[in-house]
């Protein structure tokens, strides 16, 4: 089965979902592929700063957002022992210091707004398998699995948005280099106790980052940093020791986590890491998001980094662009920015600890 379209966007999340819907508005026809049966099943980083919300009020989708569900963290809070030493209140110009969106919601209200339009299309359950060029090598479209059956959908622009183990990338060859940055990343969910500010609260554990950020609905991520490649040899060891350093944190939190967290196997582990790429693209084909600069979770860049190249790429492409778009200018006006929040990232996390300097004796 054959399908023809101006844009194949690779990856339905929020930076290709917002991509797809605005190019669609723009007149350009555009099928959005997903390899998961369903929208924002996986477990993601789903904290909005103040540069993602302004990328959705531009596009008049925030209002929408707001009306499925948020939730504005007013404070950010260090504890020491149980016991909070530090507070930072919010800028009162910017009302918040991030905001939990599901990315459930965000999906949908995006991809809500694309029914108005015949020439978008979401296909879910669709992997890319290989990618088709001309004589010339340059990218012409895909060849994809979709519900088990072989397709194959032509295009002017191929676009990889399928995130830091990028299909599409490999698929192109683009060479990307990655950073580790000694830790890796649990995470966990719990439900908040009746009363729960919408904060976000740290600890230090040992030399290590332990980090509580209440959600919408009534829950608490927990995002606990350990040792680079630890996992495999600490999950060998007992598990309420390791689990009784979280109640000492925050002793609020005792019950619940006894009751919820109960063994390794309650917490996701992330294999955390930042790449670049030199090139984000090619003839026919652009990577964006996490797909061309994968960020690490601290700090919450990466979905507004998606968010703002979503937003950037779709003011260059236009039925009259697409055929000369040149990768190149998308880069070099994204590229600075996004260099800038790496190197934002590495100083918070070397300089994390020192926020518990005042509370050492």
């Amino acid at each position: 089965m054959s399908y023809e379209a101006d844009v194949c966007i690779v990856g339905a999340g929020p930076g290709g979902a917002l991509l797809g819907y605005l190019l669609a508005k723009k007149g350009l026809s555009v099928i959005l592929l997903e390899q998961n049966a369903e929208l924002g099943k996986a477990f993601r980083g789903e904290h909005l700063n103040e540069e993602g919300e302004a990328v959705l009020k531009s596009h008049n989708l925030f209002e929408a957002i707001e009306a499925h569900g948020l939730l504005r963290m007013e404070k950010l809070e260090y504890f020491n022992n149980g016991q909070l030493f530090k507070t930072i209140v919010a800028d009162p110009t910017v009302g918040h210091l991030g905001i939990h969106v599901p990315q459930a919601h965000l999906l949908k209200v995006i991809l809500d707004k694309t029914h108005q339009f015949p020439h978008f299309t979401c296909m879910l359950n669709t992997k890319v398998t290989q990618l088709a060029t001309d004589e010339s090598g340059r990218y012409v479209g895909v060849v994809a699995s979709k519900d088990g059956i072989s397709i194959e959908i032509a295009s002017q622009l191929i676009i990889g948005a399928d995130g830091r183990y990028s299909t599409i990338r490999k698929q192109s060859h683009i060479d990307m280099a990655k950073r580790k940055h000694g830790f890796d990343l649990l995470w966990a969910k719990i439900p908040a106790p009746k009363g729960w500010e919408p904060a976000i609260k740290m600890a230090l554990i040992g030399d290590k980052q332990l980090s509580l950020f209440a959600q919408t609905n009534g829950f608490i991520q927990i995002g606990w940093n350990i040792e680079q490649g630890s996992f495999s040899e600490l999950r060998k060891q007992a598990f309420t020791p390791f689990i009784q350093q979280l109640t000492k944190a925050f002793p609020d939190l005792t019950e619940i986590v006894v009751q919820h967290i109960q063994s390794w196997r309650d917490f996701v582990l992330l294999d955390v890491f930042s790449s670049h790429c030199d090139s984000w693209g090619t003839e026919g084909l652009v990577l964006l998001g996490d797909a061309v600069h994968t960020m690490t979770p601290t700090g919450a860049f990466g979905l507004n980094s998606a968010l703002k190249d979503a937003d950037c790429l779709a003011s260059l492409l236009s039925k009259e662009t697409i055929a000369q778009f040149d990768v190149q200018v998308f880069q070099q006006m994204r590229e600075p920015d996004i260099n800038e929040v790496l190197t934002k990232q590495i100083e918070k996390e070397q300089t994390f600890a020192a926020n518990f300097l005042e509370t050492a004796s």
